[in-house]
C-alpha cells in the first residue's frame, strides 16, 4: 500500500516542475497550516476528551453547564456519561464528531433556537446511558405496579436530574 501511495505520489509529482512545483509546495503549507492553526485555536482536541469544561466552551452551552455544577450529578457524571454511548468506543467518537459538527454549524451562525432541544437520537442516548448506570433500580421500578407493563423513558419524568435548576 505504502509503495503504491508513493508510486502515485511521484507520478502526480512529476506532472509539476519549477515554479509550478514551489506554487503547489506554497499552497500546500498554506492549507496545511490554515487548517493546523484552525484545529489549535478551536481547541477541537480537548472535545476527545472528557472535562465537561470543554462543553461550555461555547457559550450556547453556559446554562446547562452551571445547572450540570449545582445537579444531582455533578460527582459522579460528565457531559459524556450521558450524552455519548457507552456500548462502543468507535461509535462514542463518531457521535460526538456528529454533535460537534452540527453544534460548531449552528453556534457559529448563531442558527439555533433559544431553548435548545435534544435530537432523537440523542435522546436514545441518554436514555441508554440510564440505564448503563441506573438499570437494577429501573428494573424494579418496571416491575413495580406504579410502571407495570409501561414503556420506560427516564427523561420524561426526570429531565432535570442531571442539571437541577
Amino acid at each position: 500500500m505504502v509503495r503504491l501511495v508513493r508510486a502515485l505520489w511521484r507520478g502526480y509529482t512529476r506532472l509539476f516542475s519549477g515554479w509550478t512545483r514551489i506554487a503547489l509546495a506554497v499552497l500546500l503549507g498554506v492549507v496545511l497550516g490554515v487548517g493546523g492553526f484552525t484545529v489549535y485555536y478551536s481547541g477541537v482536541t480537548g472535545y476527545l476528551g472528557d472535562d465537561p469544561a470543554t462543553c461550555a466552551n461555547c457559550h450556547a452551552m453556559d446554562e446547562q453547564y452551571e445547572a450540570w455544577q449545582r445537579g444531582s450529578h455533578h460527582d459522579v457524571a460528565t457531559c459524556n456519561s450521558c450524552h455519548a454511548p457507552h456500548d462502543n468506543i468507535v461509535y462514542k467518537y463518531i457521535n460526538k464528531a456528529d454533535n460537534g459538527f452540527w453544534h460548531s454549524l449552528k453556534f457559529t451562525f448563531q442558527n439555533y433556537p433559544e431553548n435548545i432541544q435534544i435530537r432523537e437520537h440523542n435522546r436514545e442516548i441518554t436514555e441508554a446511558a440510564c440505564l448503563y448506570c441506573h438499570g437494577d433500580f429501573v428494573d424494579q421500578a418496571t416491575n413495580s405496579s406504579t410502571h407495570k407493563d409501561e414503556t420506560v423513558s427516564c427523561i420524561r419524568c426526570h429531565d432535570g436530574v442531571g442539571h437541577m435548576r
